[in-house]
């Protein structure tokens, strides 16, 4: 009897193995050039701000010089003030606004229109921030003649805003790796809701909202565009008042005033870091 052969597999169930990305010709030479591109200007920056001459291109000997003038000087440390409390405020509101937008896309019923509600949550990540700007700044101009109230709340409300998507992206994104089983387990056992929340959702929620927080201190620390449109009158956050004493000619106290900002950005990002492995070991 002929032998039979089974019959071969379809072509679109084979499967194939996946190409190692690092194995491609030329891989390592351009992500070295990456890293190198991005990089360098960072690391010139910090190098020229221990640098005692004024000149920010030429090197004379090492020197703390330019970060005591830089603590010393009041209009840095009010408008490093300034940014701290507004960012202070935009990451306690929008975390929460977050959370909670979060918790309805996430863990609430489907609903039509559930795509749209995503899509106006994410709708600063969306388009250029200069048109956000320009919108926000229409907008809080009606408010201010309507009403007459000025203020910094106008900024801390525009930087809210703006943070929002920041935030809500790994609170979402911790909300969907979670299972239901510990939170159907309390409702078992007769908690109510709000207990279940708690005692339950809300503990292993927070290191996504650590997580959204953080990301939205740094967007909120470093942004300029929204800051340089909405901002009044005595409301010059840290980025503005670089951006205005570089227009005057860049020096060494400018260069250690970035150089505490990298450094504040750098901390956080990698706290963030720490968090989301932290996460990750809990999962599993």
């Amino acid at each position: 009897m002929a032998e039979m052969t089974a019959p071969a597999a379809p072509a679109s169930t084979r499967r194939y193995k996946a190409r190692d990305l690092k194995a491609m010709p030329g891989f390592k030479t351009v992500a070295w050039l990456c890293i190198f591109c991005l990089y360098l200007p960072l690391t010139v920056l910090v190098i020229f701000s221990f640098n005692d001459n004024r000149s920010v291109v030429k090197w004379t000997e090492f020197s703390w010089r330019w970060y005591a003038a830089a603590m010393e000087n009041d209009g840095i440390r009010a408008a490093a003030w300034m940014s701290v409390k507004v960012a202070a405020v935009a990451t306690i509101l929008s975390t929460i606004a977050a959370t909670m937008a979060a918790l309805a896309t996430a863990r609430g019923a489907a609903f039509r229109g559930s795509a749209l509600a995503y899509g106006i949550i994410n709708q600063p990540l969306m388009i250029p921030e200069i048109v956000t700007a320009i919108a926000t700044l229409s907008l809080f101009s009606i408010v201010k003649q309507v009403t007459g109230i000025t203020g910094v709340g106008y900024l801390m409300a525009a930087h809210t805003a703006f943070c929002i998507p920041f935030a809500y992206m790994p609170i979402r994104a911790r909300l969907q790796d979670m299972t239901l089983t510990l939170e159907q387990a309390a409702a078992d056992l007769y908690a109510t809701p709000w207990q279940a929340f708690r005692h339950v959702t809300l503990p292993l929620l927070v290191p996504g909202i650590v997580a959204g927080a953080m990301l939205a201190f740094v967007v909120s620390l470093d942004d300029v565009i929204i800051t340089l449109m909405v901002a009044g009158p005595g409301e010059t956050t840290l980025p503005i008042y670089i951006l205005g004493a570089i227009r005057r000619g860049i020096t060494p106290e400018i260069n250690a005033v970035s150089t505490i900002l990298v450094g504040v950005s750098v901390l956080l990002v990698v706290l963030l870091f720490f968090v989301q492995r932290r996460m990750q070991k809990s999962d599993g």
